[in-house]
């Protein structure tokens, strides 16, 4: 990581809850389904050796348990980790909404899944810090 660039933690706009599910994306004309390691109400960070570009804009699979269908969100490479000591390889990824996109069902979603993962209080507390930024 260059001196200058903020800790991973100071580059986020919303608390991450650690979670693995499964993520389905094409990249030309190859389906790949990989796993998330954390996710917020912002976004995701998606393990894998075979990171999309920066920039990328893609449309992927995000399966999360007690839903019959997984939800298909718009998202955006923000930062590629490679093979570096105590860290996964990835891609960070950003929701990004178009109109008509199901915004609200997404994020009662994620904010479902840290209130699994977490407790209702500190994932209420998590979920409205994030709201005021």
């Amino acid at each position: 990581m260059a001196e200058d660039a903020p800790p991973a933690d100071e580059r986020r706009n919303e608390q991450r809850r650690p979670i693995e599910l499964k993520v389905e994306y094409k990249r030309l004309n190859t389906f790949f389904a990989d796993y998330t390691k954390n996710i917020s109400r912002g976004g995701t960070f998606i393990k894998t050796r075979r990171p999309l570009p920066i920039g990328t804009e893609f449309l992927f699979k995000l399966f999360v348990p007690g839903r019959e269908q997984p939800l298909t969100i718009h998202g955006e490479v923000q930062r590629i980790i490679d093979e570096a000591p105590g860290e996964d390889q990835g891609m960070a990824i950003k929701f990004v909404y178009r109109e008509g996109d199901p915004q609200d069902v997404i994020a009662r979603a994620v904010e479902g899944m840290m209130s699994d993962s977490l407790g209702p209080k500190l994932a209420a507390k998590l979920t409205e810090h994030s709201k005021r930024r």
